[in-house]
């Protein structure tokens, strides 16, 4: 089993919003460590304080194969100066890829959080 740590903010405290962010996070772990929903043991997400409108759980929901994956919101700890309106999540996966192998996703301002971790190259056809 390996952990694998995202990150997304959104422009406004919106269930649209929220729940939009939610799903392309998920989406992008996913992706880019050849997950499928059934690999998944649990997800944990995070909210900063200034967003109330959603939980992001409810827009993974609607991801498919994730009707029978334990999923879990907190309350992100409030800390002065910390990056505003953001969703955080721990994918706890089983997976046969080594440690330095996952690749963790901060997407919008949250790359502010792990700017050792650079982007995916694309590379054109």
């Amino acid at each position: 089993m390996r952990g694998i740590r995202g990150a997304i903010t959104v422009q406004e405290d919106t269930r649209e919003a929220i729940w939009n962010a939610a799903r392309a996070m998920m989406e992008a772990v996913l992706e880019r460590n050849a997950l499928a929903p059934a690999a998944i043991g649990a997800v944990i997400f995070s909210m900063t304080e200034d967003l109330s409108a959603a939980f992001p759980t409810a827009g993974v929901r609607q991801i498919e194969g994730f009707d029978l994956v334990p999923l879990f919101d907190a309350r992100q700890c409030a800390v002065e100066g910390s990056l505003e309106k953001c969703i955080r999540v721990l994918v706890l996966a089983d997976t046969d890829k080594a440690q330095a192998e996952i690749r963790h996703v901060y997407m919008g301002k949250a790359k502010e959080l792990r700017p050792d971790i650079a982007p995916p190259k694309i590379i054109p056809n």
